[in-house]
């Protein structure tokens, strides 16, 4: 219990479960909305090449260039939040990437493919490094990590829920007035994403000396603790932010880890089709089974993380974990079950990694060198999913398998591991 929690009588566990109970919901739905917004390409894949007659290049490189587009725009939106605010920062976000992914079901050419992908990387550019700068605003260092955790299970419960859900639509709504199935999909999981945008505007506070849903004493003692978390960091002005060596060294380890989970969410639809699994409901449902082993790992991790001050290993061990799960799914493709729990770990393992990586970046930037760090990282480590996808894609039309392409991903997780254990030190991120 902090002095200023102490002083005033307030529970504060209390304090941080009630605002835990007002923002994560909200944002985890919106950042669900956002990944079947930017994955579910992965199943339209499967007979949107077919219609439209795309080589898994195209597909691998229009899957890609999502990232180009998020790249340019990540630093000009999370600066832009810093100055007028998550609240309408996020609705502008959200609305618009909502409207482009349902246009997405007019795509008829490779250009077309391209260029909505890309838009549609502009749109949403800002929303997940302004989610991690928006926690915090709320969250001292030693309560961020399972917050971090909490939201970023959005992109396992979106392979949980967005699967099935997604085979679902394409299998049954094939062929309704006139639209194929991957048409339909891109429409039905866009126009969620516009909804909570327009609720973003009523239910987001921009600080928490907005927050009228929380009393003054319990205001106050937020506030307390964030100030006193941020008088340590060395780092705040935004180009104190883009000069930092550590923050470089940061953006090459999430791309490395990052490359594992786009991988995944690219090809898994293909991977499991080729175990044998045909039917598009069933490779749904088969699809969801590593997200929601994943749930339950990130939960668990970060919880352990902040328990015991310590995030290097909590980083390395899920990492190592996770590409071992990727290459042993290989050689196990002969025996289906064996493979997905392959999978399963695979996927478990690098999304404990990934929300811990964020409280490196949060432990010595603090203000506008926040807003474009943070940025920065996930723009630069955003890139590897135009690389890893388009890497896959390409092996695969080479060799006719994503055998060697799986092997790549698990090699990358290793070196961001690598680069954790080696280059940075304790004392950054065990507190």
């Amino acid at each position: 219990m902090s002095a200023t929690a102490a002083a005033s009588g307030l529970d504060e566990d209390r304090v941080y479960a009630r605002v835990t109970r007002r923002l994560i919901p909200f944002l985890f739905l919106c950042y669900v909305a956002a990944y079947l917004d930017r994955v579910n390409v992965s199943f339209a894949k499967l007979t949107m090449a077919v219609d439209l007659q795309f080589s898994d290049t195209v597909y691998g490189f229009g899957a890609g260039v999502f990232f180009f587009g998020y790249f340019l725009f990540e630093v000009p939106s999370n600066l832009l939040m810093h100055r007028i605010g998550a609240r309408l920062t996020l609705a502008r976000i959200m609305i618009l990437w909502g409207l482009i992914s349902a246009a997405m079901m007019f795509v008829s050419t490779p250009t077309q493919f391209y260029v909505m992908r890309f838009f549609l990387g502009a749109a949403e550019a800002g929303f997940f490094p302004g989610v991690v700068l928006y926690l915090t605003y709320w969250y001292p260092a030693a309560r961020r990590g399972r917050a971090q955790a909490l939201f970023v299970t959005a992109v396992a419960i979106a392979g949980v829920v967005g699967n099935p859900v997604s085979g679902w639509i394409m299998g049954s709504t094939h062929g309704t007035h006139g639209l194929a199935g991957w048409q339909w999909l891109f429409l039905l999981e866009g126009l969620p994403s516009v909804a909570l945008g327009l609720f973003a505007l009523y239910w987001l506070d921009d600080r928490v000396e907005d927050a009228r849903w929380l009393s003054p004493a319990e205001r106050a003692l937020i506030a307390a603790n964030i100030a006193a978390d941020g008088a340590h960091k060395t780092a705040t002005s935004a180009l104190a932010g883009l000069r930092d060596r550590r923050v470089w060294l940061l953006s090459a380890i999430y791309f490395f880890l990052v490359s594992g989970l786009y991988g995944i969410n690219f090809w898994l639809p293909t991977i499991i089709k080729g175990l044998g699994v045909t039917d598009l409901e069933q490779i749904g449902l088969v699809s969801a089974i590593p997200w929601l082993a994943a749930v339950c790992c990130m939960t668990l991790v970060g919880r352990s993380a902040d328990r015991r001050g310590e995030r290097r290993f909590h980083i390395v061990v899920p990492a190592v974990l996770g590409a071992v799960g990727l290459a042993a799914s290989v050689p196990l493709a002969g025996h289906p079950v064996l493979a997905v729990a392959a999978l399963a770990l695979g996927t478990c393992g690098l999304l404990s990694a990934l929300p811990l990586c964020w409280s490196l970046a949060t432990a010595f930037l603090g203000g506008a060198a926040a807003a474009s760090g943070i940025a920065l990282i996930n723009s630069f480590g955003n890139l590897s999913g135009f690389v890893a996808p388009y890497v896959v894609g390409f092996i695969k039309e080479q060799s006719g398998s994503t055998d060697h392409g799986v092997y790549a991903l698990a090699l990358s997780l290793v070196i961001g591991a690598a680069l954790v254990l080696w280059r940075v030190p304790p004392a950054l991120v065990n507190r």
